[in-house]
């Protein structure tokens, strides 16, 4: 009978996929004008910017609270 591979991690303790996302990430600020893809990301209207805001409005209402590590970073980071 052949051995089976236990299941690798899932979800938030995936670890190869956390790899390979933080990897990615490093290859596109890296590789790409951040700050211009920025600008494009902006809102064109001041209705798609009340849209955005009511979403991030709704995600917030349905969280825990603020992430305690946000505060430790001081006034710069995002």
């Amino acid at each position: 009978m052949a051995t089976e591979e236990k299941p690798k991690v899932q979800g938030e303790g995936d670890y190869d996929a956390a790899r390979r996302h933080r990897k990615r990430v490093e290859e596109y600020v890296e590789n790409n004008d951040v700050e211009k893809a920025a600008v494009r990301a902006a809102p064109e209207s001041a209705a798609e910017a009340a849209e955005l805001e009511a979403a991030e409005a709704e995600g917030k209402s349905h969280a825990k609270g603020e992430d305690p590590a946000l505060k430790k970073r001081g006034p710069t980071a995002h």
